[in-house]
């Protein structure tokens, strides 16, 4: 009888000791029963998301005329139901648009597509992005940050407003008509010699840098210009940031379009020199944005006596967005002259004879340009 009873507690002692090591091996079992209900994950998300999103509830807007200025915009307002975050980004092609994102909204089946004059803008379209609202606006010309804005407002309780997002847009300022007379005498002629001061550009291999070589071939340029009988403007004369240390690349590159821009330059050219990773590329290429149709015709002239000039690889004159030849209301061309990343045009651009030739090169394309243009008056 005692040996049934020891060899019943012993049965006990091996269960329970069992029982307390296989716990740990056990328990992720037992989860699922505590797990999400069997609902598809993407249900789950857009359910409680749709649940809590604010909505986009109306839209509308109103003209604004700046009595000092006398410049003119017209300003979106969406009214949303909750707190929201939204941000726009200017879309080129195939037609200028600014493609607003409110995040976290979703429109309200009763927001409809608006149609414009044409004047500022041409519609405004609105639609469901996943978890967010696209309100696209499209513009009737290429418009840049400066043109436009796009902020928030809180809600205001006691005049009861609701939370909105602002869309402020710009009118764009039409351009004047050009009627060019051949030659360069008397011509007002703005030079942009790249980058400067704090942002050194392109660096080569033996560390020449792009600010140093744009600023030295614009010199030699602007004494070929004047002797000629043109006035010249540069947007800087030394190594220095246009628009002021610490600008942002708008406000400097907008410091250098501005230069031409309030003293009526009858062309605009900022000088670059190009760069790549691989360095055996090279040549010269200029931009363009044709605004005016003069534009193709200023880079063509320009690409053509540099290549004659410089007898480097012709990368010939391309469409760009580049901000200055876009925001100058002339006809602007922006040139590569070589490539610094390249050993061999590195050397070539530290030489004064090479950057004579180059200088030469721009005023023969600028004279090329001035009689080409008059032909079309």
């Amino acid at each position: 009888m005692r040996k049934i009873a020891l060899l019943f507690l012993f049965v006990l002692f091996m269960v329970s000791w069992t029982g307390v090591y296989a716990a740990p091996d056990t328990a992720p079992a037992a989860k699922p029963a505590i797990s999400l209900p069997k609902v598809s994950a993407g249900k789950t998300v857009e359910a409680r998301g749709s649940s809590r999103q604010p909505v986009l509830s109306q839209v509308r807007w109103a003209n604004h005329t700046e009595a000092l200025t006398g410049s003119a915009m017209l300003r979106l307002v969406m009214d949303v139901s909750g707190p929201v975050e939204a941000s726009g980004v200017v879309i080129a092609g195939p037609t200028p648009q600014l493609s607003v994102i409110i995040k976290g909204t979703t429109p309200a089946k009763t927001i409809k597509n608006l149609t414009f004059d044409g004047k500022v803008i041409e519609k405004v379209s609105f639609a469901a992005s996943g978890q967010d609202t696209k309100v696209i606006v499209d513009l009737p010309s290429m418009a840049d940050d400066l043109d436009y804005r796009v902020f928030t407002l809180p809600s205001d309780p006691q005049a009861k407003r609701p939370f909105r997002v602002i869309v402020d847009i710009n009118e764009p300022v039409p351009l004047p008509d050009y009627s060019f007379t051949p030659g360069l005498k008397n011509k007002v002629i703005a030079l942009d010699p790249g980058h400067g001061g704090s942002d050194p550009g392109a660096i080569g291999p033996s560390n020449y840098m792009e600010k140093t070589a744009t600023l030295a071939v614009a010199k030699r340029v602007q004494a070929l210009l004047e002797k000629a009988g043109a006035k010249v403007i540069m947007t800087r004369e030394e190594d220095c940031d246009v628009f002021g240390p610490k600008a942002t690349a708008a406000e400097e590159l907008n410091a250098r379009s501005t230069a031409a821009n309030s003293r009526k330059a009858d062309v605009f050219l900022s000088i670059h020199i190009n760069a790549f990773t691989d360095r055996s590329v090279g040549g010269t290429s200029t931009y363009y944005y044709q605004k005016t149709k003069y534009d193709l015709m200023l880079a063509q002239a320009l690409q053509t006596s540099l290549v004659e000039a410089g007898k480097l690889q012709d990368r010939r004159a391309n469409p760009a967005n580049f901000y200055v030849i876009k925001r100058t209301r002339m006809p602007a061309a922006l040139i590569e002259l070589a490539f610094i990343s390249n050993p061999d045009e590195e050397k070539l651009l530290r030489l004064p004879d090479f950057q004579q030739k180059m200088s030469l090169g721009i005023v023969r394309g600028l004279e090329r340009f001035f009689d080409q243009a008059a032909k079309l008056n």
